[in-house]
């Protein structure tokens, strides 16, 4: 009879968990989600705490040994399979196990899209990159418009009066 009260404590369904744990490796660090987060807006979360440098997180996949790992698409929902399986982040050099560089040659590609804090839709990245010669180039050339607008304007103004009674003295006549 005993056996039966233990075996009933193991197949009785455990209540879900309130959060899910994602081992994230570019972190070093599991972070915790509330139950019902969409994986897109989860790696985008863990993106934003990357240090510079780091690889980006492409996805989360459920893991457990000598098991197919099963992947997140941005629009699924995280799920606790529990009994042995774990939630982990995949980076960018992350090609099942193996590094890209040393199975597949490197191949130049745009950076990835990273999901808004909505997971709907793609932000921008932006490079952080320095002042450019170009950049400065434009700041000046935009100067250099102003001003000679602001000329333009202050000749037509300072000629309107004499411009105002030249077309006066013509209706009179």
């Amino acid at each position: 009879m005993a056996e039966g009260g233990e075996d009933s404590k193991v197949n009785s369904p455990q209540p879900s968990p309130q959060f899910l744990e994602v081992n994230c490796k570019s972190l070093g660090k599991i972070s915790r989600f509330a139950a019902g987060t969409k994986a897109g807006f989860a790696v985008s979360l863990i993106n934003r705490k990357l240090e510079t440098g780091a690889p980006l997180v492409s996805h989360i996949e459920a893991v457990k040994d000598e098991e197919e790992p099963i992947s997140f698409g941005p629009d699924a929902v995280l799920v606790d399979y529990s009994n042995g399986w774990k939630l982990q982040t995949v980076t960018e050099l992350d090609f099942g196990g193996v590094r890209k560089a040393e199975s597949i040659p490197m191949i130049p590609r745009q950076a990835p899209n990273v999901q808004s804090s909505d997971g709907q839709r793609p932000t921008k990245l932006v490079p952080k990159s320095g002042v450019s010669s170009l950049y400065i180039g434009k700041i000046l050339l935009a100067f250099i418009f102003i001003f000679v607008l602001g000329a333009i304007f202050t000749l037509a103004l300072e000629n309107l009066p004499s411009l105002i009674l030249l077309i006066n003295s013509r209706i009179q006549h």
